[in-house]
C-alpha cells in the first residue's frame, strides 16, 4: 500500500470515529476533499456547511452547492456576520482569528439542529507550518483538523482529490476576499466588491492564478504567475485593464514584479505574531 492510501484510509477511519460531523465548507480543494471523506465515511451523518457574507467571492456558494451535490452529501448555508465587528473590520493581521472565530461560532450555534457531534476543516499539514490566526480559534472551539492529523499536505490533498475525480483537484487557492486587503486598511463591503470585481475581470482575460491586493488610497496592487507577466507588455491590454479597474473604483493599478504568491501580506506580520504557535486540536 502506498504512503498516500495509508493516509487515505487513516483519514477515513479518522472520520469514522466521530460518528457524525459538520465540515466547514469553502469548496477549495481541502474543504472538499474532507468532504467528499466525511461522506464516504459516515453518509448522512455527515453534512457540509458553507458560510456566506461579503467577503465569499462571487460564485464560490454556487460551486459549493454542485460540489456538495457531486459528492452527495447534505449541504447547509448559514451567515455569518464578522463584517459587523469591529476587530474584524479593523484588519489587525489576526483579521482571520476573528473571521474563523464567527464561523465556529456559527457552527457551534448549529450543530444540535444538523444532529451533529463535530466539526472539522480542511486545514492541511502544510498549514501548520505557515501563520494562520484561524487555527486558532479552531483550537478554541475544539474544530478538528483531519487532514493535518493525518499528516496530509497540499500536494497529497490535490492527489487525492485527483483520485477522487473531484472537478477542484487543480483549482488555485481562493481565500477569502479579505485576505486581499493591506492590514491596516480597513475591510468594507465596497472594497470586497472592488477586488471581487477586478480578479474576476483578469480571470476573464485568462489569469488562472491572480491576487488583486487592496492598498491605501484605492490602489491595486495585481499579482500573477511570472510566467504571464509578459502579457503586461501589451499597452492595448494594459490600457483596457487600468481603465476597467478605474471604473470598478480603484485610483491607481500596479504590477507586482515578483509574481503570484499566497500570503504576501504576511510579510507585513511583525514577528513576534509570525512566531505564535497553532497547534492541532485531536
Amino acid at each position: 500500500m502506498s504512503t498516500l492510501s495509508k493516509k487515505r484510509a487513516a483519514l477515513l477511519e479518522r472520520l469514522r470515529g466521530l460518528q457524525s460531523c459538520a465540515v466547514a465548507f469553502s469548496a477549495g480543494v481541502d474543504s472538499t476533499v474532507v468532504a467528499k471523506a466525511a461522506q464516504l465515511a459516515l453518509g448522512a451523518r455527515a453534512v457540509a456547511v458553507t458560510g456566506v457574507s461579503a467577503s465569499l467571492a462571487a460564485g464560490e456558494l454556487e460551486e459549493a452547492r454542485r460540489l456538495a451535490e457531486l459528492i452527495g452529501i447534505r449541504h447547509e448555508v448559514i451567515n455569518t456576520e464578522e463584517m459587523a465587528k469591529e476587530a474584524y473590520t479593523r484588519n489587525a493581521p489576526d483579521r482571520c482569528y476573528h473571521c474563523k472565530t464567527e464561523l465556529y461560532t456559527q457552527l457551534e450555534g448549529v450543530t444540535e439542529r444538523f444532529a451533529v457531534d463535530f466539526v472539522v476543516n480542511g486545514a492541511n499539514l502544510d498549514d501548520t507550518d505557515d501563520y494562520r490566526p484561524g487555527m486558532r480559534a479552531a483550537s478554541e472551539h475544539q474544530v478538528l483538523s483531519p487532514l493535518a492529523e493525518c499528516g496530509i499536505t497540499k500536494a497529497e490533498v490535490r492527489e487525492l482529490a485527483s483520485a477522487w475525480d473531484l472537478p477542484v483537484w487543480d483549482k488555485p487557492a481562493m481565500p477569502c476576499l479579505s485576505s486581499r486587503v493591506a492590514y491596516g486598511e480597513e475591510v468594507t463591503p465596497e472594497r470586497l466588491r472592488m477586488i471581487d470585481a477586478a480578479e474576476r475581470f483578469l480571470r476573464g482575460r485568462g489569469f488562472k492564478e491572480v491576487r488583486v491586493r487592496y492598498h491605501k488610497g484605492d490602489l491595486a496592487r495585481v499579482e500573477v504567475p511570472l510566467d504571464a507577466l509578459r502579457q503586461w507588455g501589451d499597452p492595448e491590454f494594459c490600457q483596457e485593464l487600468t481603465t476597467a479597474f478605474k471604473e470598478i473604483g480603484f485610483k491607481f493599478v500596479t504590477l507586482d514584479l515578483e509574481g503570484f504568491r499566497s500570503g504576501s501580506l504576511n510579510a507585513l506580520v511583525p514577528l513576534d505574531l509570525l512566531v505564535e504557535s497553532s497547534p492541532i486540536k485531536k
